[in-house]
């Protein structure tokens, strides 16, 4: 007769499945050497308490924070997460600042803070206390078009148009910055905004026209 089955014992209790937030911590902390332990638990434990070092010192997760937006003076309530692209675009009510890639590749939420042009997907909205923005809603003066903006549809420096107004606020930021000594110059100073349309050329060729009008 053959041997009576082996008892099957019952399934350990498996360790507490990580969230995808606090795993990619937990991933990012082990990276750096902070998690000693192989465990799950320790993992998350770890996580846990990096993403608590990251929050403000008065505690939190949300922030108030004043900043005058195209010439008007605002103050809102934040998630301290939260980025300047939705910023602008979610609780301002201003959707001409596109969202790209949403990782600072593309160049389509690209905006100016105190005249400099930065990423809006890349930038916190919680350290711009005070900071003066201006969006491609605050480029114009009242109907009176900024000179890139009439270069643009001068040179017909578009095509589908999603990727215009980060192209628009780079190159004036390109302009202001003195970066328009040649076509060459302009290329590799707006390289970081994206035309999948491939309208290259004419945005060169627009940004050479405003900055010789200015």
């Amino acid at each position: 007769m053959p041997d009576p089955p082996e008892p099957v014992s019952a399934p350990a209790e498996s360790a507490p499945a990580l969230r995808r937030r606090t795993f990619i911590a937990a991933t990012g902390v082990a990276a750096g050497g902070v998690v000693a332990g192989p465990s799950l638990l320790d993992a998350e434990q770890a996580a846990a308490a990096a993403v608590d070092s990251m929050q403000p010192a008065g505690g939190g997760t949300s922030s108030r924070v004043s900043l005058t937006v195209n010439g008007r003076r605002v103050t809102v309530t934040v998630d301290n997460r939260t980025s300047l692209l939705d910023l602008v675009r979610e609780h301002l009510a201003l959707p001409g600042t596109k969202k790209g890639c949403d990782a600072g590749a593309c160049g389509a939420c690209t905006v100016l803070v105190d005249g400099r042009r930065v990423n809006g997907c890349l930038t916190l909205a919680v350290r711009l206390d005070g900071a003066e923005v201006t969006t491609i809603e605050g480029l114009a003066d009242g109907d009176d078009l900024h000179s890139l903006q009439e270069a643009f549809i001068e040179q017909d420096a578009f095509q589908c148009g999603f990727c215009t107004p980060g192209q628009i606020m780079s190159g004036v930021g390109c302009i202001r910055e003195g970066h328009t000594g040649s076509p060459g110059e302009i290329r590799e100073w707006m390289s970081g905004n994206i035309c999948r349309c491939g309208c290259y050329v004419k945005i060169v060729r627009a940004v050479q026209q405003a900055a010789k009008v200015r």
